[in-house]
C-alpha cells in the first residue's frame, strides 16, 4: 500500500485536526489510534519528521528510544501489565502515514503474522 499523500501526524501535532492526546513531551506526542484494532490503541509519533525506521542514525537514537519511554509510560498510564508494541516500516511492509510511529496495542491484539 501506498504511502498517504498527507501526514496527518504532523496535522495533529500542530493541531490542525483533533486527536485524543494521551501524553505529550517537546519531542514525542501520543494518540488514540481513530481506527483501533485493540482496546487500547495508541499511535506513538516523534515530532520530528522521520519518514520511516530507516532513518534511525547515531545522532538520533535518543528520539528513537524516547518512543520507547512514551510507550512504557503510556502502557503504565493505560492500566497495562503485558502489551504489544508495533512499528511497520517501509510502505510494502503496511505503514501507511509517511512517518515513523510505534503501535502500543493491548494483549489481545493479534497481528496477522
Amino acid at each position: 500500500m501506498p504511502f498517504a499523500p498527507v501526514d496527518v501526524f504532523e496535522e495533529i501535532i500542530d493541531r490542525e485536526i483533533p486527536a485524543d492526546i494521551v501524553l505529550e513531551t517537546d519531542t514525542i506526542i501520543a494518540f488514540r489510534d481513530i481506527y483501533p484494532k485493540a482496546k487500547v490503541h495508541i499511535l506513538i509519533v516523534p515530532k520530528h519528521p522521520y519518514k520511516t525506521a530507516k532513518e534511525v542514525r547515531r545522532d538520533n537514537v535518543e528520539t528513537f528510544g524516547k518512543l520507547f519511554l512514551v510507550a512504557k509510560q503510556v502502557a503504565e498510564m493505560e492500566g497495562l501489565d503485558d502489551y504489544k508494541l508495533h512499528m511497520n516500516v517501509g510502505e510494502t511492509a503496511g505503514q501507511v502515514i509517511p512517518r515513523v510511529h510505534l503501535h502500543l496495542l493491548s494483549k489481545e491484539f493479534k497481528s496477522a503474522i
